[in-house]
């Protein structure tokens, strides 16, 4: 039975529903089956932290807008975006993109899982080039698919602990990283943290390699002007972006030259953001991580729920 609070919230969930459907609609997915073989339980499983931390829709794509951010501070994974993406015709494409390999190494059955990241393997294995400063760069470098790896992982858990409302467990971040390296190791990074601390001592590693240079101004001038396919488009472009400076590393910020004003506004807006956490979990009940947990016989209520 419906409660009256389920009644009361239906109109804003529908609404919420259309909007993500028309952001990242279900083709985006690489038609991948989600549902056979039944009792598949993919690369990570129903008792995993990925399946939990990846489950929360504010979080993820709060996470990867920060994420972006984050990576157009190293210049020659920049490179490669710039020399062989269309970001600047479809970086709502790149993002969908994104999205459906996430989701799909998450959530899809083992062998699919798999051909997504031998796909991606080939396509990287044609990125090579050379940066701006003469050096040359490969997308298939160790240590440049270690640093997208931890800028994603870094942002999804923040993202996580920001706006789904539940609360960790102690050793739950550290399980996520190291259950996350996985993919990573599997694309071809090497020496991946697998804790909160090496992420933490990662970033200080690589941060003396980082900078924020003409073309991390442009990337992001783009961003901040995407128009996703929904309704009050700018209104929910500036919801997300807002929401994903929130969960930058505070040093990100002095390197992207963020005021103090800029950070109040995405404080702000993260609150808003996880006001209507909620709604998205129920506008959501049939998403590729419910459909996962139905393939192993696990309610889908119980990603809500640390073991």
């Amino acid at each position: 039975m419906t409660s009256p609070m389920e009644l009361l919230t239906l109109p804003a969930r529908a609404s919420i529903r259309r909007w993500v459907l028309g952001a990242f609609p279900r083709h985006g997915s690489g038609g991948l089956d989600y549902d056979q073989p039944v009792g598949d339980p993919g690369l990570f499983g129903p008792d995993s932290a990925t399946w939990r931390v990846h489950s929360d829709f504010p979080g993820m794509l709060a996470g990867g807008l920060a994420a972006l951010m984050l990576q157009t501070l190293h210049p020659l994974a920049l490179a490669g975006v710039w020399d062989h993406s269309n970001f600047r015709e479809d970086l709502v494409g790149r993002l969908r993109r994104t999205t459906a390999f996430v989701g799909g190494t998450t959530y899809a059955p083992r062998e699919a899982a798999e051909r997504l990241i031998s796909h991606v393997r080939h396509i990287h294995a044609q990125v090579v080039g050379t940066a701006e400063d003469g050096r040359p760069y490969a997308a298939d470098d160790p240590d440049l698919l270690t640093w997208v790896h931890v800028t994603e992982a870094h942002s999804f858990l923040q993202g996580y602990r920001r706006f789904s409302g539940i609360s960790m467990p102690a050793g739950a971040a550290d399980r996520y990283y190291d259950e996350v390296r996985r993919v990573a190791e599997a694309l071809g990074a090497r020496d991946v943290p697998a804790s909160e601390a090496q992420v933490a001592a990662y970033f200080e590693h690589v941060r003396p390699q980082l900078e924020y240079g003409e073309r991390s101004r442009t990337v992001l001038a783009i961003l901040s002007r995407v128009r996703l396919p929904v309704p009050a488009a700018g209104l929910s472009r500036d919801l997300f972006l807002q929401a994903g400076a929130s969960l930058l590393p505070p040093w990100a910020g002095v390197l992207l030259e963020r005021t103090a004003l800029q950070n109040a506004q995405a404080r702000l807006t993260a609150r808003t953001l996880r006001t209507l956490s909620p709604l998205f979990r129920a506008a959501l009940r049939d998403g590729i991580a419910s459909r996962a947990c139905r393939r192993v016989g696990m309610p889908p209520e119980a990603l809500h729920r640390w073991l």
